[in-house]
């Protein structure tokens, strides 16, 4: 899995948005079919770097503004297997 650099804004701390296209891999196309492995760990341990910062992120902004980092974390979960 591909790490994003983050950046935070030094006099908010918020986070940036991220890059269009950095975190979409071409994995993550077609990756519902019948080929598809099961996923290899628990859907609560997986992608934790995504995870953490759709979580920072919801906490300080609400859910409504952090629709890019939710769907960042969603495409992480895909690429692990997981039916999201």
């Amino acid at each position: 899995m591909k790490q994003e650099i983050v950046e935070r804004s030094p006099a908010t701390g918020a986070v940036a948005e991220p890059a269009a296209g950095a975190a979409a891999p071409a994995a993550a196309v077609g990756s519902g079919g019948a080929g598809a492995a099961a996923p290899k760990k628990k859907i609560c341990c997986a992608c934790p770097d995504t995870k953490k910062l759709r979580d920072e992120c919801i906490a300080e902004h609400g859910e409504d503004a952090c629709g890019k980092w939710i769907d960042v974390h969603l495409r992480c979960l895909r690429e692990e297997g997981f039916n999201v």
